[in-house]
C-alpha cells in the first residue's frame, strides 16, 4: 500500500522520516507540503530539522542522527570519512542566476578578475561557483586571490573596497551591484551549472529503506505539482513560515530550475555523473579548500525510478 502511495485506514500508522535542510528557498517548498499535509498522504511523518551549517546537516545524516539531508552535490561531496557512503538520490532545483559574482565599478567581466582578489568561503558552494566561473573564461584559481570570509563580510569588504569582487547570492547579489555601483559579472544561468541541490542520505539507510524514500520522493512531486498548479498558495504559505513575503520567496524562487520529474531524469542518466567528475576537477585544481573529497559518493537512481514510475498528477 505504501508504494503506491495509499495511506487508506485512519489507523495505519506513519513511517516517520526525519530530514535536515537550510532555508533555500529550492529546500522550502518542503515545508509547504508539511503543512499541506502531502507528506502524510504519501504514509509519512516527516520531521523537517533546520541547520545553519550544510556540512553539519549531511554530517547528521552519514552519522544516523537523521535519515536524510537537503544538501548540494558539492557539500554531500566533502562530508567527513566514515563507515558509509553518502548516497545522492534527487535533485531539488538547480540555481540558475540565484548565485553569482558581483564586483566594484572597475571590474566589468570575469576575465578582468585575473590579479584581483574575490571575497568567497573556502569549501563552499562560494567556492564552487567561483571556480566555475573561472573555468568558463578559462582561468585558472591560480590566477586571482580568494579572501576566506563569509557572504555578509564578503560584501562589507566589497563595498569598503578592500576586495574586488564577491561571490554571492540573491537578493544580496542584486542589491550588493547596485549599492556600490557596480556590476554582476556572472550567474549560475550562464554556464550548465554544478550548483546542484538534492536529497542525501547513507548508502545504508536506502538499502533497509528504499520503500519510505519512494513515498519521499512522490511526496516531492506532488510538491512541485502544486508549485506549477497553484503557485499563489505555494508561495504563501513557505513565505508566511519563513518570515518573508510572498513576492520576495517568489522573487528568490525564480532563480532556480526546479527539480521536476524532466529534470530528475535528466540528472540520472549521466548529468550527476559528469557533475561529479567536474567537481573532483575543480577541487582538485585548487587545494585551498583543505577538504577531503569523497569520490566514493553513490548516485543512487532505485527510490526515484520507482516513484517515477507510481506518480501521477
Amino acid at each position: 500500500m505504501l508504494l503506491h502511495g495509499c495511506v487508506g485506514k485512519q489507523n495505519l500508522s506513519l513511517k516517520s522520516l526525519r530530514v535536515g535542510m537550510n532555508n533555500w528557498p529550492g529546500y522550502a517548498i518542503a515545508l509547504y507540503a508539511k503543512e499541506a499535509g502531502i507528506f502524510k498522504k504519501r504514509g509519512l511523518n516527516v520531521e523537517l530539522v533546520r541547520f545553519n551549517n550544510q556540512q553539519d546537516n549531511i554530517r547528521a545524516s552519514l552519522r544516523g542522527s537523521l535519515d536524510a539531508s537537503f544538501v548540494p552535490l558539492w557539500e554531500a561531496m566533502q562530508v567527513d570519512p566514515g563507515n558509509d557512503r553518502p548516497a545522492y538520490l534527487m535533485a531539488v532545483d538547480i540555481s540558475s542566476g540565484s548565485d553569482g559574482i558581483v564586483a566594484g565599478p572597475k571590474v566589468k567581466s570575469i576575465a578582468d578578475l585575473r590579479g584581483k582578489t574575490v571575497g568567497a568561503k573556502l569549501g563552499t558552494v562560494t567556492h564552487l561557483i567561483l571556480l566555475e566561473a573561472l573555468k568558463s573564461q578559462n582561468l585558472q584559481p591560480s590566477d586571482i586571490k580568494i579572501k576566506d570570509i563569509s557572504n555578509d563580510t564578503a560584501v562589507q569588504q566589497l563595498k569598503e573596497g578592500q576586495i574586488d569582487a564577491a561571490v554571492v547570492w540573491e537578493p544580496l547579489l542584486s542589491q550588493t551591484a547596485t549599492a556600490i555601483k557596480g556590476k554582476i559579472i556572472f550567474t549560475t544561468k550562464d554556464v550548465d551549472s554544478l550548483v546542484i541541490d538534492g536529497l542525501a542520505t547513507r548508502s545504508s539507510f536506502v538499502a533497509q529503506h528504499e520503500a519510505e524514500l519512494t513515498q519521499f520522493i512522490l511526496a516531492w512531486f506532488d510538491t512541485i505539482h502544486a508549485v506549477e498548479t497553484k503557485p499563489n498558495e505555494v508561495f504563501e504559505s513557505v513565505a508566511r513560515q519563513l518570515g518573508q513575503t510572498k513576492e520576495s520567496f517568489m522573487q528568490d524562487y525564480s532563480g532556480l530550475k526546479k527539480g521536476d520529474i524532466a529534470m530528475n531524469k535528466r540528472m540520472f542518466e549521466g548529468r550527476l555523473e559528469s557533475a561529479k567528475r567536474q567537481i573532483i576537477q575543480l577541487l582538485k585544481a585548487d587545494s585551498r579548500h583543505r577538504q577531503i573529497i569523497r569520490e566514493d559518493i553513490d548516485i543512487n537512481d532505485r527510490p526515484l525510478k520507482a516513484a517515477i514510475e507510481l506518480w501521477k498528477p
